[in-house]
């Protein structure tokens, strides 16, 4: 995948409770799409991982595209300081944005939402409707049981052994940059998800 100036999703929590471990990393990961020169696009929230993760980007001069449901902003969390701010009228509506968006797709820790969002894309990408790197940031193992799941799902046959490659699994958010320059641009044919 080139260098050029991409758009990085980042699907995470909006907890402010989340350990230390989990705010570093989102921190991390915010400077270093700043410091690449690519841009964020996110949920629109100032609290949590979401918070902290806009926050970096935009210290470090980088650009930040926030979208959020107006449901949710009602109730004052959303970023106000964001280059560009969405308000949409659904959770489907700001995915869907997200998506458009988005050249790259990392999953940090979060809660139902976020793993909402990170199995949407995953199954998007099964059935052939992007084919845009998906990174499982697997800080601290918060991913393990996803990752073990999805293992598990390959060896009962609910879906290919192959489709273990939808996604590409780092440890520490140090390795993110790699990961995005060697990505493969691969299409999975999803006439091959029926087994």
């Amino acid at each position: 995948m080139n260098n050029s100036k991409k758009t990085i999703c980042v699907y995470c929590g909006s907890s402010n409770s989340a350990d230390q471990i989990y705010k570093d990393a989102a921190v991390k990961t915010g400077e270093i799409i700043a410091k690449e020169g690519w841009r964020l696009v996110y949920g629109g929230g100032r609290v949590g991982l979401m918070g902290l993760t806009a926050d970096a980007v935009l210290e470090n001069g980088g650009d930040v595209i926030g979208i959020i449901p107006e449901f949710i902003q009602t109730r004052e969390v959303e970023h106000r300081d964001l280059t560009e701010l969405h308000i949409v009228e659904t959770m489907h509506e700001r995915k869907k944005m997200m998506v458009d968006h988005a050249d790259v797709f990392i999953c940090l820790p979060g809660g139902l939402g976020t793993l909402d969002e990170t199995f949407e894309i995953m199954t998007w990408k099964q059935l052939g409707l992007h084919n845009k790197p998906i990174i499982i940031a697997n800080i601290n193992g918060y991913w393990d049981h996803l990752i073990s799941l999805a293992e598990s799902l390959a060896k009962e046959k609910f879906m290919r052994a192959e489709d273990l490659g939808i996604f590409d699994v780092i440890s520490d958010t140090s390795q993110i940059p790699d990961v995005i320059k060697n990505a493969k641009m691969e299409t999975f044919d999803p006439s091959t998800k029926w087994i």
